[in-house]
């Protein structure tokens, strides 16, 4: 075929395609219109014609081509009504236990352990001896610091006693209390010395497992015990930076023990951070339980939940919203009147969408038929009656 064949040929096609999209297409000549296109043949082309629809036009009371008074031009439309949730007013997080207070217990010197006075697991108060070192230097040390000091002592006496007869000058009494003190000092040191072979608990608590013998050869850094103060159990948790500004110590909280279902536990916050981990945006919050019963212990993972005023929005059906170039809208039924209302999209739920909008609730918003809709168009809900036009009939006037 002739190329100048080929090119009448996709014309036709082209102009037979156009003609039919024009007057077949809902909105087309709407559509047409946006864009700047308009002409007369277009524009008769998109109107319904009469008899059109078989006898609709005339149950509209012969009205149905420029709507006066009918609704023949009103889009049928599906709509629902607004509704409003809650947003951000419960804050659910993962947390680990650890006792209100916990240390380990090592050694103010070194030496060899001779007594281990608990066991694990024994309660134990605080100040109480749990473990002695090897102290026969130390005991004698102390021993000879106090023979130095009462010495000294009786010298001092002896020196008061003959100065009243100048038997000795004044400065060889000054010099006898100065060696009184120097030897009160040094006993002192030596009965602190003897003090620090006993390993006593710095806190109150439960004894852990001991990993040492009698016998073994410690140092100020070894772990001699693990004491935990389990009244009170501390849960650190992390929360997303919008709740930041909403968290505050005292504030209450509820927990449970991933490991005891079903035992709620009231708790308040103990401390916050102050300031935000940069990696991952949260906050640092650490939650306080009591523990009367003992039931809980260090290491535990807690499920934490806290309750807050949270933020109230509107919501529409799914269906509802639409886009444009200009971001995201829906249609509001206004009467019988349609309406274009942008809306920006807070949270999409499976059955529901959380907007910002000038929206109250029980707005009528379209979920179908929102492809013939314009703003201020004519609209008809489906399944709402509609009066039936008043028709005249020929000689029915008196």
């Amino acid at each position: 075929m002739r190329l100048w064949k080929q090119l009448a040929v996709s014309f036709v096609v082209l102009t037979v395609g156009a003609v039919a999209w024009v007057r077949f297409a809902p909105g087309a000549g709407e559509t047409l219109a946006a864009i700047g296109v308009s002409h007369p043949l277009i524009d008769a082309l998109s109107k319904p014609q009469d008899g059109e629809g078989g006898s609709g036009g005339r149950r509209n009371g012969g009205r149905g081509q420029g709507g006066q008074g009918g609704f023949g031009d009103a889009a049928l439309v599906v709509v629902r009504p607004s509704a409003s949730a809650i947003v951000n007013d419960r804050l659910n997080a993962i947390g680990n236990g650890e006792a209100i207070h916990s240390v380990t217990v090592t050694p103010t010197a070194t030496g060899n352990l001779t007594e281990i006075l608990v066991r694990s697991g024994d309660r134990i108060a605080k100040g109480q001896v749990i473990a002695r070192l090897d102290s026969d230097d130390q005991r004698i040390a102390a021993e000879q610091a106090r023979l130095t000091r009462d010495s000294a002592q009786e010298k001092v006496q002896r020196y008061r006693n003959l100065s009243t007869a100048r038997a000795v000058t004044a400065v060889e009494v000054r010099d006898a209390e100065i060696a009184l003190q120097a030897a009160e000092l040094a006993l002192k040191t030596a009965e602190l010395d003897l003090r620090r072979r006993d390993i006593v608990a710095p806190s109150k608590g439960v004894v852990g497992i001991i990993t040492v013998n009698v016998g073994d050869y410690v140092t100020t850094s070894t772990p001699i015990a693990v004491v935990d103060d389990r009244s009170q159990i501390l849960v650190d948790f992390w929360v997303p930076e919008r709740f930041a500004s909403k968290i505050f110590v005292g504030q209450p909280v509820t927990a449970n023990a991933i490991a005891q279902a079903g035992r709620q536990l009231e708790g308040v916050i103990h401390a916050i951070d102050n300031r935000l981990d940069q990696a991952s945006r949260t906050l640092r919050v650490r939650a306080r339980l009591e523990n009367p019963d003992d039931m809980l212990r260090a290491g535990m993972s807690f499920s934490v939940t806290m309750a807050f005023d949270g933020d109230r929005y509107p919501t529409v059906d799914p269906l509802a919203i639409q886009w444009s170039s200009e971001g995201s809208y829906i249609w509001r039924v206004n009467g019988d009147r349609s309406e274009r209302v942008p809306v920006k999209i807070i949270q999409r739920n499976p059955d529901k969408v959380l907007v910002e909008a000038t929206l109250a609730e029980g707005d009528r918003i379209v979920t179908e038929g929102v492809q013939r809709l314009r703003d201020g168009g004519a609209v008809r809900i489906a399944g709402e009656n509609r009066p039936e036009p008043q028709q005249k009939v020929a000689g029915e006037a008196q």
